[in-house]
């Protein structure tokens, strides 16, 4: 069997262990997992056409940058699925070009699945969450920020960034990162999806 018969059905095992089987059972968004699913296939079609013709590697990576390009532009989407997206990318790249033994492209695929799952994996920063919080008081010194965010939250401050500070309106915007004290739960819409894997 040459190289590319095995990397195809290699990348359509990887591509659906990192869409349903990690991100859509995390994230849960169907718009989202239909959208790598389609990226990823597309990039190896067109990518193990483009090697088969001899178009050079150049136009290879000239289609993976324009690709991302318009994937980013196109919609809103976290930093984390951000990352799946690149990794969706790269796999469909990596298969269609097949580089060196039969064996190293299916491997690469499947070590970066088992990386985003270890790595995206809810326990492995259970405790730690960044928010936009605003404050209902003006703070100009930086320094009383930290005291206020710590009674608010109930939380170990770990960074936090003042975006937005409007004397006429007394508040403060600040993004914040932090880690939850104990079994304290702050008013985060991202703690919902770590419920399932605190029991």
């Amino acid at each position: 069997m040459s190289g590319l018969g095995i990397a195809i059905p290699a990348d359509l095992l990887a591509i659906a262990l990192l869409a349903y089987g990690t991100y859509f059972r995390r994230y849960h968004r169907r718009d989202l997992l239909l959208a790598y699913v389609a990226l990823n296939v597309g990039v190896l079609a067109v990518t193990a056409m483009l090697a088969g013709s001899g178009a050079g590697m150049g136009l290879g990576l000239g289609l993976f940058g324009i690709l991302s390009i318009i994937r980013l532009r196109s919609d809103s989407i976290t930093q984390e699925e951000v990352a799946y997206y690149f990794i969706a990318l790269a796999m469909g790249l990596v298969n269609g070009l097949h580089p060196g033994p039969f064996w190293l492209a299916p491997a690469l695929s499947f070590l970066l699945v088992g990386l985003m799952y270890v790595v995206d994996h809810p326990r492995l920063t259970l405790r730690s969450r960044r928010q936009r919080v605003v404050l209902d008081q003006a703070y100009p010194d930086t320094r009383d920020i930290g005291p206020a965010l710590e009674r608010l939250l109930q939380a170990d401050i770990r960074y936090f960034v003042v975006l937005d500070l409007d004397l006429v309106t007394d508040t403060t915007v600040v993004d914040v990162r932090f880690r939850v004290r104990g079994n304290a739960v702050p008013a985060t819409n991202t703690v919902r999806r770590f419920e399932r894997y605190a029991s």
